[in-house]
């Protein structure tokens, strides 16, 4: 019975591994890649005069719709994308900086 539990645990832990690797991130997303790295980072850890991480604490602490508010409105530095992205790249870029955040 033991070994029944020990394979079933590996196959779960497997299947996770799997799907953490194959979820899309937001170094894989083209609209971050084009709208968002230059400033925030290919990793999202912030750049130096750049934007900051979108992997932190203040972020991660963030709710969706204060995320979407920025991502529309700007804020300080960061332009408006207003009109410029549609809903759905704007939710997807939150479910990925919620995601990253998560790690």
């Amino acid at each position: 019975m033991k070994t029944v539990h020990l394979i079933i645990l590996s196959c779960l832990i497997c299947a996770i591994s799997v799907a953490e690797e194959t979820a899309p991130t937001l170094a894989s997303n083209p609209v971050y890649e084009k709208r968002c790295a230059k400033c925030h980072g290919k990793s999202a850890k912030g750049r130096h005069m750049g934007g900051p991480a979108l992997i932190s604490g203040k972020v991660s602490d963030a709710s969706v719709e204060d995320l979407r508010t920025i991502i529309i409105n700007g804020k300080g530095r960061m332009p408006k994308f207003d009109g410029e992205l549609t809903v759905a790249e704007i939710d997807q870029l939150i479910m990925q900086i919620k995601a990253a955040n998560q790690k």
